[in-house]
């Protein structure tokens, strides 16, 4: 069948993701080949000292990248969509977005990227003897409840990003099990939020005098290739302003970013990996057996389908490199020279690659934000160097490349060195791989093992969520997840690898010790910038 016609008999399937600086909406055939996409740029906010976007923004991103979509498909096609056998929708996981009776927010939504959550975050990591993330919704609930804020009473609805977007277009209050791992901690073996924390947490929200309890307020967790609802008209109306688009195609559990990069990369599986690396960067290693302590480097979330994984979550990746790669790009303009970005991009990263492998001794923190991994929780960009550095453009480029992973390695360190992870497939994907080859090699050198990146990691995480979307619609077989993407996903798609040099691996390692032994130099400056506010 051909792509055109897949449209027009309502067999094409929707996937759209909200990252943090763009909404991506891709549409897939009947053989998960994206046929069409489109997508809207935005950008979080600061309001009163919280990262977030509006509501408003939310949905006007939803209709500017389908109506993007729709502009596709008619230069493409020159069909209009007017049915979908399936939706997918996923975000930014983590977050708290809490809703009264009338479905009213209560507050702006708290993103992932807001650090003012420790003492939080630190009790409840002590009463479940398992690390609770900053950035977990059950710690901003729970700061939110230390801080006395008055909003808390009135709580009806809790949950991310995806799961409100679900909800207004189906009606339906859930979230696959990989993003409600997110909000809580999640029992592998019911695939729901833990019922030994559940009750120790209710404890404290009963001794509060809250007239709610978690089961309340908390979506229901649904496994991979679950019903999770309908496109009701009204949310047929939200995603479509033009009218065309109809109510009635079945949805997926809504999922977190990091379930659906697992799934675009097939690293679904025990001993396999992904890496996804853009404003944020995380790592998921599927684990074969829990690990025997907890780690405050390391959360434990799940796949999409319950499986626990190891999780290494950095705030900050490319935000601060892209910036250096802005100073040039005006650089070009202010000399009159014509300013191609994918050629800039291109011939700086492999520049950097003719450096010295540890950088010169050049240090790079690219703190755009805080950084838990490292104990900062308010962060500064910098170039640290000494006179007898070797500064060079190379040199100079190279240590924001590996800056742009620093966090990640730490993290990584304590899953293979210390507790021994075996893995037989890392895959990356994101912005940092744009630029063929250069990525995969940092972050070979960065964690010392092969990275693979395949042809579709362009895609990324719509193409993931829309492939659930086809998992939940097209399995009659009754395929487990891994089955199905083995064997109707990934046994066409193709990718190319590359293996860390003992000479990388050793000059990262080198650039990691001075990073870590610099450290105090970037705590300093927040504190001295934030005194300076």
């Amino acid at each position: 069948m051909t792509a055109k016609q897949t449209i027009v008999d309502g067999k094409a399937i929707l996937g759209v993701e909200f990252g943090s600086t763009r909404i991506k909406a891709v549409l897939i055939d009947q053989d998960n080949n994206p046929i069409a996409s489109g997508d809207h740029c935005w950008e979080n906010q600061l309001v009163d000292g919280l990262w977030t976007y509006s509501i408003e923004a939310i949905w006007f991103g939803l209709q500017d990248a389908y109506a993007n979509l729709r502009k596709d498909v008619r230069a493409k096609y020159d069909v209009e969509i007017e049915h979908l056998a399936a939706i997918g929708i996923s975000a930014m996981m983590h977050g708290y977005m809490p809703f009264d009776k009338q479905g009213k927010i209560l507050v702006p939504f708290r993103t992932w990227r807001n650090t003012n959550t420790a003492k939080a975050a630190a009790e409840l990591s002590s009463l479940f003897v398992f690390n609770m993330p900053m950035r977990w919704s059950l710690s901003h609930l729970y700061q939110a409840m230390l801080n006395g804020e008055d909003h808390v009473k009135d709580i009806d609805f809790l949950t991310t990003l995806a799961g409100y977007v679900h909800w207004r277009l189906t009606g339906e209050k859930v979230l696959g099990v990989g993003d409600a791992s997110g909000m809580m901690p999640v029992d592998p073996a019911t695939k729901t939020y833990d019922a030994e924390m559940v009750t120790i947490f209710d404890g404290i929200v009963a001794r509060k005098g809250y007239n709610w309890r978690l089961a309340d307020i908390l979506p229901a967790s649904l496994d991979a290739g679950a019903d999770a609802g309908h496109l009701t008209e009204d949310g047929a109306k939200l995603i479509d302003v033009s009218g065309h688009l109809k109510p009635g195609a079945v949805f997926c559990p809504p999922e977190g970013d990091a379930g659906t990069g697992m799934v675009a990369t097939n690293a679904v599986s025990p001993r396999t990996g992904n890496v996804s690396a853009g404003t944020s960067s995380f790592s998921m290693i599927v684990l074969e057996k829990d690990l025997s302590k907890p780690y405050e480097a390391i959360d434990i979330v799940t796949t999409p389908d319950g499986h626990p994984v190891a999780m290494v979550h950095c705030n900050n990746c490319t935000s601060d490199l892209n910036a250096w790669v802005g100073i040039f790009k005006e650089f070009e303009q202010l000399i009159g020279h014509p300013v191609d970005m994918n050629e800039l991009f291109g011939k700086l990263y492999n520049h950097a690659m003719t450096g010295d492998a540890d950088c010169g001794g050049i240090m790079a923190y690219n703190y755009i934000s805080g950084e838990p991994i490292t104990g900062l929780y308010e962060g500064r960009p910098l170039v640290v160097r000494s006179a007898n550095d070797k500064f060079n453009l190379a040199n100079f480029m190279r240590a924001h490349l590996y800056a742009s992973v620093a966090v990640l390695k730490i993290g990584n360190d304590v899953l293979f060195n210390e507790e021994h992870v075996q893995v037989d497939r890392i895959t990356g994907h994101g912005g940092l791989f744009k630029t063929p080859g250069v990525g995969q090699r940092v972050l070979a050198a960065a964690i010392n093992s092969p990275i693979t990146v395949m042809e579709t990691a362009g895609e990324g995480g719509a193409w993931g969520i829309a492939l659930l979307a086809a998992y939940t619609a097209n399995n009659a077989d009754g395929l487990s997840l891994p089955e199905y993407l083995d064997k109707c996903v990934f046994s066409t798609f193709t990718g190319t690898t590359i293996s860390p040099t003992p000479e990388d691996v050793a000059g990262f390692d080198r650039f990691t010790a001075t990073y870590v032994a610099c450290l105090p130099i970037e705590k300093t400056a927040a504190e001295v910038k934030k005194m300076d506010n």
